[in-house]
C-alpha cells in the first residue's frame, strides 16, 4: 500500500483498531498507525495533513 491507497488504508485500520473511534485519533498517531500496517510501504515523506486527513475520512466512512 502506498499513501494514496485510503480506501484500503481505512479497511486496514478498522481491522487493526476496531475499538477506535477515527475522529478521536491524532494525525500523529495515525501515520504512525498507517506505516505500521502489514503491507504499507511508501516513504513517510510522501505523506501530508491533505493525505492524512482523506485517510481519516475513509475511515470514518468504512466504520459507518
Amino acid at each position: 500500500m502506498k499513501w494514496t491507497d485510503t480506501l484500503d488504508i481505512a479497511i486496514a485500520l478498522t481491522e487493526a483498531h476496531p475499538d477506535v473511534d477515527p475522529l478521536t485519533v491524532r494525525f500523529t498517531d495515525l501515520m504512525a498507525w498507517v506505516m505500521a500496517l502489514d503491507g504499507f510501504d511508501d516513504d513517510q515523506n510522501r505523506c501530508g495533513e491533505k493525505i492524512l486527513e482523506a485517510i481519516q475520512q475513509s475511515w470514518i466512512d468504512e466504520a459507518d
